[in-house]
């Protein structure tokens, strides 16, 4: 099994959620980004990079086997549009998630998509 950690539209309730059951996915735990990371807005999806500060990511952990990997992959444009990459959680935790180069995007406060995506349709 892989283990991966999503941030964004394949999180439970969101838009690309479905995906998840598609690669046969099995939620295991919500989960932090150890410091060094943040989310930024792209529009209708968000992008992880890697900062030098001490922020962090809020998300999910799945667990997928190889197949659902590589339908992860298709949805996320890996290694053209996103690259995966393993990282670490806040508890030590070694998975993989997908990050991209976000230069120039709006930082997404807090590292929540669902916090900025209820905030930003009340603006």
């Amino acid at each position: 099994m892989h283990r991966v950690f999503v941030y964004g539209t394949l999180l439970r309730g969101e838009h690309n959620h479905g995906t998840m059951a598609a690669a046969r996915g099995r939620f295991i735990r919500e989960a932090t980004t150890a410091a060094g990371f943040a989310l930024f807005d792209l529009g209708s999806f968000p992008g992880m990079r890697r900062v030098v500060d001490g922020r962090t990511v809020i998300g999910e952990v799945w667990d997928v086997d190889a197949a659902g990997l590589l339908v992860l992959d298709r949805l996320e444009g890996h290694p053209r549009f996103y690259q995966r990459e393993w990282i670490t959680l806040c508890d030590g935790e070694e998975v993989q998630t997908y990050l991209i180069d976000a230069f120039g995007c709006p930082a997404i406060p807090l590292g929540d998509w669902r916090t900025h995506r209820r905030t930003s349709r009340s603006l």
